[in-house]
């Protein structure tokens, strides 16, 4: 902390200039050029994390270097740009852009609802039908992973292929004690490639894999693997719902986003016209 001072004492005593009268917004100035200030509060972050105070001048320097630099190039481009004009209205319709956004940002946070509700979402999904279809395979099942040397195998071997919620119950009781990984998926879709992963590689193709219904039991040196594919849904065929449910509820935010912005703007627009605030010239 006291070799960071000393640096800004150092930086300061170099800028002791007549900038008394300008409002500096509590900030120190170091360094000034055609009426530009580089602040000791832009530099802090630059040397905060420097090794030594010599570390701390050299970046210092390199810095107020390269920012007067800049600074002298911006200005000599100002005067010599042939199209100002240009730029500088783009520049004003991007900053209107950002205020405007800044602004509707603002207003739905306040006053919009975004809530979406499932029967809102099942009756687009149900509609549009032709916006949700698959683009991977997706499977419902069940996997199990357990160690080659575990006890129990034969039971597994039973369990896996069933759904009923004993079998469920010994499976899960199971896992706690013996198996390395366990998924119960029976109630939602999980993309086919993600459970390929699970497999030992080239044990199966991802078309081979989501060919059918299917019970699945594989080993290797170290383990056994249990796939029980329940359902699978192919490429080409509309997504599940719970899938698409996360797509569907930001497509009526957004819908729901535009509507509003959509009624401030007409409703700033007939106050306007009242107040005979809009005045055409032709």
């Amino acid at each position: 902390m006291k070799r960071t001072q000393t640096l800004f004492l150092f930086l300061f005593s170099l800028f002791v200039s007549c900038t008394s009268y300008y409002d500096h917004k509590g900030k120190t100035p170091l360094v000034e050029v055609e009426g530009d200030f580089l602040y000791k509060e832009d530099l802090v972050p630059v040397i905060v994390n420097a090794v030594n105070s010599d570390d701390s001048l050299l970046l210092a320097e390199q810095f107020i270097r390269s920012w007067i630099e800049e600074e002298l190039l911006y200005d000599k481009a100002k005067r010599n740009v042939p199209n100002m004009e240009t730029i500088e209205q783009l520049v004003e319709n991007y900053k209107k852009s950002l205020i405007i956004h800044a602004y509707k940002q603002e207003l739905i946070r306040q006053r919009l609802a975004t809530n979406i509700s499932d029967v809102e979402v099942e009756k687009y999904y149900n509609e549009h039908r032709e916006l949700f279809v698959l683009e991977q395979p997706m499977i419902q099942g069940l996997f199990m992973k357990v160690p080659s040397a575990a006890m129990g195998i034969n039971n597994v071997r039973k369990w896996y292929k069933q759904k009923d919620s004993i079998a469920i119950e010994n499976l899960e009781k199971y896992s706690l004690h013996n198996a390395v990984k366990y998924e119960y998926f029976y109630d939602k879709w999980i993309p086919a490639g993600a459970v390929l992963d699970m497999l030992p590689r080239n044990s199966f193709t991802l078309n081979q894999l989501v060919d059918k219904k299917q019970h699945i039991e594989l080993k290797d040196s170290a383990y056994y693997y249990f796939l029980n594919i329940s359902e699978v849904r192919q490429i080409g065929e509309q997504e599940p719902l719970e899938y698409a449910k996360q797509k569907i509820n930001d497509i009526l935010v957004n819908y729901k986003q535009v509507d509003f912005i959509q009624q401030v703007k007409g409703d700033l627009y007939e106050k306007a016209i009242k107040r005979n605030k809009i005045k055409y010239n032709y």
